[in-house]
């Protein structure tokens, strides 16, 4: 929920694609009543932007008129809203807190809930309003969209006129001004996955200066940071690239010896469900208690921690598993924590239910990580700024060697996701691309090749397989960083930066004056498209889009790489996620049934409005369950440009279940022989799938054995529009 942060310098280490909004930007501008908000979206498909503008002139307009409802929809509010525990804990802590009419400040207000629970606890009678002397409660709300659903809100549990809505960021509030008075009571709910990342650090700090009283009480009162020491191979996997690579075949070096920071991770915190992995994890350490944040006063900006922390086994420490718990009261009645399952506190273990908004966080340790001895200390120095928290890690090995890893040895060039890193250091992967490539390259001399995408890896596998080649890199996304890139690391793989050329500036389209003339012989991408990573599957379709947009300068036996995609499709069992998903009603009391049509809840849009397709990896959704066989839903022929496409299948159950939903990927056909395919589906944890949730779950089986009631197959449809990139699916159960 929105803070003192504006959108535009929230970090986007905290903006997963799939958050409490899109990771877009916003500006706002206010004439007389009217705000105004210019929101900046997106086009995945050309990637191309625009600005949208949405206005706050009617307040009193219908719900169904709110702009932008995919907007909302893609947006995290309803899983948070969906999430019970928290929901009680806070609503536990602030009936115990607010025992009085006083002036109670909500900050990132969303919806109105903790504020409702606020203005419920004073008691206020009909004819009190939120300016009067019993008590008032002021909610502070930035995201305009989430202002407008607010109102409604507020007005459905008959609240409008015991809390005031200000549609601001917390330090543009003036007292005197937006508020009469500083505030006895903060109740706020501003953490991310890694507790910092929303600005709850600068909001504090503001909210202490201006706006409250001295030695107000709060809800949270205090948040504890806790960490543990792992050995996965997984996680190790998704960060150091050079030792992963050094096992390959391919001759490529994206990171060379010498140059370990050229390419490779942010050093952050990277939100992950760690008990997805829980199996593949090997605790290394008892958890330990690294920050305490007292919300209850100023928060400092930074902060260093030190300790010494003891083996439990032996091992490699390739990973710190970090958590937070919040302490809602100040007695210490009520608390939520984000810790894995594995945790056994007693505290911790009242929390246990999946949701997507907070996760846990994992912090890599660079290279192979710190091989450790049972009982043996590693010494850990955090540091925490204002958004985030950072590590430093050393062990004393035997030999009297003292191995360090941390934010101090961190100067990267070129920075990708860690499932970028883990593709890119997969040693399948990389063979599918060096056997496509050779045979493509096999009887072409002196070819023009076309990196559509921003491939750096298959810009450096051309160049390494055809030194007569000469390459065109679009590097839509990377551009300049593409090219110093390339320019640092070509020594090392044996190639000429002069046959390269990086795109200096987004063209619209390439003539046959960029290409010197000639016509293109390859076309290729993997395809990735660079700081879009969380994308839907088929949005990365763009690829299509560019092969049409150079159709004039390519050749009449052009070879296109992936020659095509296939869009497919697994009913699945989804119980964590349909529920994170399904429809508000009553929530701790106050009725939320009317915000379910615009967050897309399932089971609550009117036709013809369906809810939204969202992006996940299947395999970190809590319980999952494979309902049927996978299926081929239409295949995109890149060889042509693009078109509309259509497909239709009826598929069999294979296991009795409930169906929650539908998982759709893309697999890439590199070939035109079909023998090398890139599949992106749920058993390939690098890749998001996107995930259609049914209004309601629906019991399948199998025709041998199926009960009463029971569907044993279904008939899917989809739909595929190259003006803007959406797929349309339909379904029918049988």
């Amino acid at each position: 929920m929105a803070s003192l942060i504006p959108k535009t310098l929230i970090p986007i280490r905290s903006l997963p694609p799939f958050t409490r909004f899109k990771a877009t930007a916003t500006r706002a501008m206010s004439s007389g009543s009217t705000q105004r908000v210019f929101q900046h979206n997106l086009d995945p498909l050309t990637g191309n932007s625009e600005w949208v503008v949405i206005e706050d002139q009617d307040q009193e307009e219908q719900v169904s008129e709110i702009p932008h409802k995919p907007l909302l929809g893609t947006t995290s509010y309803l899983d948070m809203l969906n999430d019970s525990p928290r929901n009680r804990a806070f609503c536990q802590a602030i009936d115990k807190t607010v025992t009085k009419p006083c002036h109670v400040l909500d900050i990132g207000a969303g919806t109105g809930l903790l504020s409702m629970m606020a203005a419920r606890q004073m008691g206020s009678s009909d004819s009190t309003t939120c300016r009067g002397n019993e008590g008032m409660v002021t909610a502070c709300e930035s995201y305009l969209p989430m202002v407008k659903l607010m109102r409604k809100v507020a007005r459905l549990n008959g609240m409008e006129r015991k809390i005031k809505v200000i549609n601001k960021r917390s330090d543009e509030l003036k007292v005197g001004v937006d508020i009469p008075s500083r505030a006895d009571i903060l109740v706020s709910e501003i953490l991310d996955s890694e507790l910092l990342g929303e600005g709850l650090i600068p909001t504090l700090q503001h909210a202490h200066d201006e706006l409250l009283v001295e030695n107000p009480q709060t809800v949270p009162y205090r948040a504890t940071t806790y960490g543990q020491l792992v050995e996965s191979t997984f996680l190790w996997k998704l960060h150091d690239l050079q030792n992963n690579e050094a096992e390959g075949c391919d001759g490529i070096h994206l990171v060379p010896s010498g140059l370990g920071s050229i390419l490779g991770v942010k050093p952050q915190q990277y939100a992950m469900h760690c008990d997805a992995i829980k199996d593949e994890i090997k605790l290394l350490s008892e958890p330990f208690k690294i920050f305490e944040f007292d919300f209850w006063k100023r928060p400092d900006s930074h902060r260093e921690y030190e300790l010494n922390i003891k083996a439990t086994n032996d091992g490699r420490v390739n990973a710190v598993v970090s958590w937070w718990t919040l302490q809602l009261d100040c007695e210490g009645n009520f608390f939520y924590s984000t810790a894995p399952r594995w945790i056994s506190s007693s505290i911790d273990a009242g929390s246990r239910y999946w949701c997507d908004h907070w996760k846990q966080c994992v912090w890599f340790v660079p290279g192979k990580g710190i091989s450790v001895f049972k009982d043996e200390e590693v010494y850990l120095h955090a540091v925490h700024s204002d958004t985030s928290i950072s590590y430093n890690l050393k062990a004393h090995a035997s030999r009297n060697e003292v191995m360090q890893y941390g934010f101090d040895t961190w100067d990267l060039q070129l920075m990708l996701s860690p499932e970028r890193i883990a593709i890119y250091g997969d040693n399948e992967w990389r063979h599918s691309m060096l056997k496509t490539l050779r045979n493509a390259l096999q009887e072409r001399v002196n070819s023009l090749c076309i990196v559509a995408d921003d491939s750096v890896f298959l810009t450096l596998l051309v160049a390494h397989l055809s030194r007569t080649s000469h390459i065109i890199s679009m590097f839509p996304g990377l551009r300049d960083k593409g090219a110093q890139y390339l320019q640092a690391v070509a020594n090392a793989n044996g190639f000429s930066i002069d046959h390269v050329t990086v795109l200096e500036k987004r063209k619209t389209y390439l003539t046959l004056d960029d290409t010197h003339q000639k016509k293109v012989d390859l076309l290729i991408g993997e395809p990735f498209y660079y700081g879009l990573d969380g994308m839907l599957p088929w949005q990365n379709l763009r690829f299509w889009k560019e092969r049409t947009v150079l159709d004039h300068v390519l050749s009449e036996d052009v070879l296109i790489m992936p020659c095509k995609g296939i869009l497919k499709a697994c009913a699945m069992s989804l119980p964590d996620l349909w529920n994170s998903r399904r429809c508000l009603s009553k929530i701790e009391g106050f009725d939320h049934s009317l915000v379910n049509t615009t967050l897309g809840a399932c089971g609550e849009l009117p036709a013809p409005e369906e809810g939204p397709c969202l992006p996940f990896y299947i395999w970190q959704c809590g319980e999952i369950k494979e309902l049927g066989q996978k299926f081929e839903v239409m295949e995109f022929d890149f060889s042509k440009p693009i078109a509309p496409c259509y497909g239709k299948a009826q598929v069999d159950f294979t296991v009795s279940g409930i169906c929650h939903g539908f998982a759709l990927w893309i697999d890439w056909v590199m070939d035109s022989e079909n023998s090398i395919v890139v599949s992106t589906g749920p058993d390939k944890r690098y890749w998001k799938q996107g995930v259609k949730l049914l209004a309601h779950p629906v019991a399948v089986g199998i025709n041998e054995s199926r009960n009463v009631g029971e569907h044993t197959s279904m008939v899917f449809e989809a739909s595929f529009d190259p003006s803007n990139g959406e797929l349309t699916i339909r379904h029918d159960f049988l």
